[in-house]
């Protein structure tokens, strides 16, 4: 029997093993048997206090949601916009049996078009699952109802709808796209949406039956029959909900064990006022750097756990190799808050790595001015003369003509609306560098590494902190498959520990640790 501290780690760290917690009739002392105990009791020198069955890091959360998706564990790969979740990053993920989501935001519909290509070419042929990003684009509606075009047009059955402040037609066209009723009087979904969500305000209406205005106007505009729109009434827009806490990028700061609960309980009611047969699963991410993160996500009730931050070090990533090493050196205080260049105007800020780069104090700047003047004209000269030198490293007449070429070809609405309005031409242009710096992380230009916008979470200290001095430690060992395998390897370990101590077992503290290693 395992009594020593030493022994007990040992014993609880093989979580595929039935476990029996026993008691020594002389001593007193109690202790962990593996699958041997049973002669022990027999023999009479031991009392058995309970056992402890098998624990898979498979069976960590819903065993629906696998079921559901076609993956082997309850763990997503979460999308990072402009390619970063990278096409080689959603095909790992599938291969590692986990569920990955393309980075498609900010990207065009041709570049989003080919790297469907690629992982179909892929993944196709052995029916492995994946997904891409939707994010909500206030600004742009109609470059976000043709990414849902072409979603349709080529059969992505699985999409991660993020930044969206509320539902919109092109999200509820894509939801209730396909919906047939079976045999059995159940409504079968075609395609699925993960909401990712971070107010309970903003969860609801995706728990919830799409409105019926809504629909019927898609009824009405032909993007939808009469029967889908029927059908939509029976079922939430979204099964499957992600609880977004601290996380990288688009981020409402929330701690996940004060948002969790509250969507959880808000799923509960929706469940009840709406009738819904089938559950609706609640998962979380922001801040899972660890496998104690991922196990307490895990005790919290989620039905999966989403990865963002850890897997842009992986080297799969779409960030260049600079980028990567950046990250890899990062502490958990080592993000600040920045504009977002997609909802400039509206005030919103992302999450960034602050460690070695000036991008979220240059942005700030940006938007003091852009509160301050009204037009690129009313910039006084030492302004004007310093956003040329130290920002945008051009003149700013080359950065308004780069800016309306761009948007002549994807979305020509906004050159004229510019045209119309000076403050808006204003906003164009600082968000030309708010868009510009991601892309130069992800070339790695050395000329302009100090503008580097990385997209970073407190996870990413944590994840290095936790890998200091094992295999993952180099950024050129980071796999996405060796990230997820670890933490939840890990997780299902401290789980176990976790059982453990509250069936009464003297759990030493090195137990809820667990150091990296190569899993297969």
């Amino acid at each position: 029997m395992a009594v020593t501290p030493a022994a007990l780690v040992a014993r609880l760290a093989r979580v595929r093993e039935p476990l029996y917690i026993l008691r020594d009739t002389t001593t007193g002392l109690v202790g962990l048997a593996g699958p041997d105990g049973a002669h022990a009791i027999q023999a009479g020198q031991y009392q058995m206090l309970g056992s402890l069955a098998p624990l898979y890091p498979e069976w960590l959360g819903d065993r629906a949601f696998a079921e559901v998706h076609g993956v082997r564990f309850p763990y997503v790969v979460g999308e990072m916009a402009n390619g970063i979740a990278s096409t080689d990053m959603v095909i790992a993920a599938a291969r590692a049996g986990v569920l990955g989501f393309f980075g498609s935001a900010g990207l065009s519909p041709e570049r989003v078009e080919k790297a469907i290509d690629t992982i179909e070419a892929a993944l196709g042929p052995a029916g492995l699952s994946w997904g891409m990003n939707l994010i909500h684009s206030p600004h742009e509606p109609g470059i976000e109802s043709g990414v849902v075009d072409l979603f349709l047009r080529r059969g992505v059955r699985r999409v991660s709808a993020s930044a969206f402040l509320a539902l919109t037609p092109t999200v509820v066209r894509y939801a209730c796209s396909g919906l047939r009723q079976a045999p059995d009087g159940a409504v079968i979904r075609q395609n699925h949406v993960f909401a990712k969500i971070s107010r309970p305000e903003v969860a609801e209406p995706f728990m919830s039956p799409a409105p019926p205005a809504m629909l019927q106007a898609l009824v009405a505009q032909g993007q939808l029959t009469a029967e889908e729109a029927a059908l939509a009434a029976r079922v939430p827009v979204a099964e499957d909900i992600t609880a977004e806490a601290d996380s990288g990028g688009h981020t409402d700061n929330r701690p996940l064990t004060a948002l969790f609960p509250t969507i959880l309980g808000l799923r509960d009611r929706m469940m009840a006022r709406h009738g819904f047969t089938r559950p609706i699963r609640v998962g979380a991410g922001g801040g899972l750097g660890t496998p104690s993160a991922v196990a307490a996500t895990f005790a919290l009730g989620a039905a999966y756990v989403m990865t963002g931050s850890v897997n842009q070090c992986a080297v799969e990533s779409g960030l260049s190799e600079d980028g990567r090493a950046m990250l890899a050196q990062a502490g958990l205080a080592d993000v600040i808050m920045a504009p977002a260049g997609d909802m400039f105007e509206m005030g919103v800020k992302v999450q960034v790595l602050r460690r070695g780069t000036m991008f979220a104090t240059r942005g700030a700047w940006l938007y003091e001015l852009y509160q301050t003047y009204p037009s690129l004209e009313a910039l006084p000269a030492a302004v004007r003369e310093r956003l040329e030198r130290e920002i945008f490293q051009k003149p700013i007449d080359q950065v308004w003509a780069e800016t309306e070429a761009y948007f002549r070809q994807r979305d020509p609405h906004q050159v004229k609306r510019a045209a119309e309005d000076p403050r808006h031409r204003l906003a164009l242009c600082f968000r030309w560098y708010l868009g510009q710096s991601s892309r130069w992380a992800i070339a790695g230009d050395p000329a302009r590494r100090l503008d580097y916008q990385i997209w970073c979470g407190p996870a990413m200290g944590a994840f290095n902190a936790w890998v200091a001095g094992s295999f993952l430690e180099p950024a050129g060992q980071r796999t996405v498959e060796q990230i997820a395998r670890n933490l939840l390897e890990g997780a299902a370990v401290i789980t176990r520990a976790q059982q453990a101590r509250t069936s009464g077992v003297p759990v030493p503290p090195e137990a809820f640790s667990f150091a990296p290693r190569p899993l297969a």
